[in-house]
């Protein structure tokens, strides 16, 4: 058995993740499923857990984003309760990515109805050749 823990990270305003743990409690896969404050962990067999997570982004397709998480809930070396409190290592680059997920939803949102991206004009670099012209004008 390929064994998987995905982190669902949610920052929608339609769904909450306890919404989205009612929804994996209903759907009687075999998986584990753990409560965050980011959203949601989902540990089982690699296809249960895909197809389940394929499902439930249904939900809200631009306010969930799911990672690949490289530990079990509650793995001894990541866990606040048996490393004494504090926050787990790779949460603070997690509330940063949370802060960006708004903007990726709209850049989504706007790719899937079909606006390209404008293309920011680059100010050429002066030339050499027209700075040492300047410079020389200038030593008068």
């Amino acid at each position: 058995m390929d064994s998987i823990t995905k982190m669902i990270v949610i920052n929608s305003k339609k769904v909450l993740p306890s919404d989205v743990v009612v929804k994996l409690y209903e759907s009687n896969a075999d998986v584990m499923i753990k409560e965050t404050c980011f959203g949601v962990m989902v540990s089982g067999e690699r296809t249960v857990v895909n197809r389940l997570l394929s499902e439930i982004r249904k939900m809200d397709p631009y306010g969930m984003f799911i990672k690949e998480r490289g530990f079990l809930p509650g793995e001894p070396n990541r866990c606040r309760a048996t490393r004494r409190g504090g926050a787990r290592p790779g949460f603070h680059m997690l509330e940063t990515e949370d802060r960006l997920l708004p903007n990726i939803a709209q850049g989504l949102r706007a790719l899937d109805r079909g606006e390209v991206p404008v293309k920011k004009e680059l100010k050429k670099k002066l030339d050499v050749e027209k700075l040492k012209k300047i410079i020389a004008n200038a030593e008068v």
